[in-house]
């Protein structure tokens, strides 16, 4: 019955994406890898949130709070304060801008040179870092919600894994590159619908299965038995420190949702400003949620099986194994697998986008055919699948594999926003000091992680970032005033969306940031940061 509906939902999803985009146009640059520019506010905030909400997020995030708690919904709650950020500043400047990438952008501002860094900084972190990492946690979460080894009969789990990672791969590999973006959106939109309903579910069959029957019980039991656990202030000790907020963590939320191409090339293919407004909004307001199945089952978790030798990396998958009924865990499997995809299409949908459009028509092929364009990324793309494949197994092991992910990212986002953020603001920075802030913060950020080690995890790796990051800032700063660029940089129009603003934007972006502060406050236990 549980590989029954598992294979039905599964098909269910690809079946409507089928229907749903059949006519689509994917053979030009704009119609592949932008969705043609026509997406609307629903479609950009359900591929926006589904996109997060693969099993990094489901697998690793949860594992977090199973070992420290409440506090790690930070990574869903300041995300928030980004994209609000995002709606009202960052989105109307690349819409303007008419680009389908962020090294386009930089293109745009600072010259082929500084793209090219770019690209190539993008393309290297995705295919060691963010591909394998979705790839291996989404194995992990599956092998656990299905008790693949008892349902095959194998017991190398070594091998299961390996199976599931390339399976995985290949699927997610021809929905990304035969689909393009649009198709991408609308399964991730779809997989979003089952993925929430079967998210909360987990967190209502957890409590229920800690009260004895109701779930109010077992909130009771959560909130009286482990008090320390329902904080959302971080202590010293804690993965994510309360002060590092306002640093490191800070900073790798706003380029994360404000940045990050595999994020924001949804949005890049709004039909308007408005529409596009519409749905990064919605998607902050929908973050807001997202404790109550990121991290409470991680707690919920913890409740259930502490003295038992669990894994942070399995706690999540053995929860729903437990916790959910059998006729259900088909369908919340098709779901998990739903986030799995659409995470890693949506990053190699990205992948293909900045090796088409940065490096073939930069460096290969000066002058391409439209149909030249989507071809050479898709041979690419399954190029980066593979390597991705592969290196998937070997993070096997990792204590947290999504602090794992936070850490490594750090390298390669600091600089990048630093270098977009003054880059809008200021007009007068030159080309050659964006380079050398570019390839100088992923440097130092490297040595200060591989070689003084020991001395960032005393300062803490967050706030390491976080200082790097306004170094950068300063040093490019100064460059503008010392060595400005030849002549002031214009931000022209390029005419390809109505840049009319939502009305509601500003009121909705305000309302957001009051919830944030809120919450936090509500839950908030300020004696931990002494060790009280």
């Amino acid at each position: 019955m549980t590989i029954v509906s598992f294979v039905f939902f599964t098909a269910l999803v690809a079946v409507l994406t089928y229907f749903i985009t059949r006519k689509d146009e994917r053979a030009s640059q704009d119609g592949y890898f932008l969705g043609g520019r026509s997406l609307t506010f629903p479609l950009i905030a359900g591929s926006l949130l589904l996109t997060n909400l693969s099993t990094e997020q489901m697998v690793g995030l949860n594992g977090d709070a199973f070992t420290y708690g409440l506090h790690v919904m930070v990574w869903e709650v300041v995300a928030v304060l980004a994209l609000v950020a995002m709606a009202l500043f960052f989105l109307p400047r690349f819409l303007r801008s008419g680009i389908t990438t962020v090294p386009e952008f930089l293109e745009q501002r600072f010259g082929p040179t500084t793209q090219r860094i770019c690209n190539f900084v993008f393309l290297a972190a995705y295919a060691v870092i963010l591909l394998p990492i979705i790839l291996y946690t989404g194995a992990s979460g599956m092998m656990g919600i299905l008790d693949v080894p008892k349902l095959t009969g194998i017991e190398d789990q070594r091998m299961l894994l390996v199976m599931i990672v390339w399976g995985t791969g290949l699927v997610g590999g021809v929905y990304a590159l035969f689909g393009g973006l649009r198709s991408v959106a609308v399964s991730d939109t779809l997989n979003g619908v089952g993925l929430l309903i079967g998210g909360v579910m987990i967190t209502l069959f957890g409590l229920a299965a800690l009260g004895d029957g109701s779930a109010m019980a077992g909130l009771t039991h959560i909130t009286e038995t482990y008090p320390e656990r329902l904080n959302s202030i971080g202590g010293p000790k804690d993965a994510v420190p309360f002060p590092t907020i306002f640093t490191g963590v800070l900073c790798i939320n706003f380029f994360y949702w404000t940045t990050n191409q595999q994020i924001i090339q949804r949005t890049l293919g709004a039909s308007s400003l408005a529409e596009g407004q519409k749905g990064v909004l919605l998607t902050g307001a929908m973050k807001l949620l997202g404790p109550l199945y990121l991290v409470l089952p991680g707690i919920i978790a913890f409740a259930l099986f502490q003295g038992e030798n669990v894994r942070n990396v399995e706690a999540y998958g053995k929860l729903v194994n437990t916790v959910l009924p059998g006729y259900l865990t088909g369908f919340f499997a098709a779901a998990m697998m739903g986030a799995i995809l659409s995470s890693f299409n949506s990053a190699l949908n990205s992948t293909t986008t900045l090796f088409s459009l940065g490096v073939y028509r930069g460096l290969i092929n000066k002058e391409p055919s439209e149909d030249q364009l989507v071809r050479s990324g898709k041979y690419f793309g399954w190029f980066i699948a593979i390597v991705a494949m592969l290196l998937a197994p070997l993070l096997d092991g990792q204590d947290s594999i999504f602090g794992y992910l936070q850490k490594m990212n750090g390298m390669y986002f600091i600089p990048i926003f630093a270098v977009v953020l003054m880059g809008l603001l200021n007009k007068h920075v030159p080309t050659q000091a964006a380079n050398i802030a570019l390839l100088g913060g992923i440097v130092v950020i490297g040595i200060g992680y591989f070689v003084f080690s020991d001395a960032v995890a005393a300062l803490n790796d967050f706030h390491f970032v976080g200082i790097v990051f306004w170094v950068l800032i300063l040093g490019l700063f100064v460059s503008s005033r010392v060595w400005p660029r030849s002549e002031t940089w214009v931000h022209e129009d390029a005419g390809a969306v109505d840049l009319t603003p939502w009305k509601g934007a500003k009121i909705a972006g305000a309302a957001l940031v009051v919830l944030v502060i809120l919450i936090y406050l509500l839950f908030a236990d300020f004696s931990v940061m002494s060790g009280g």
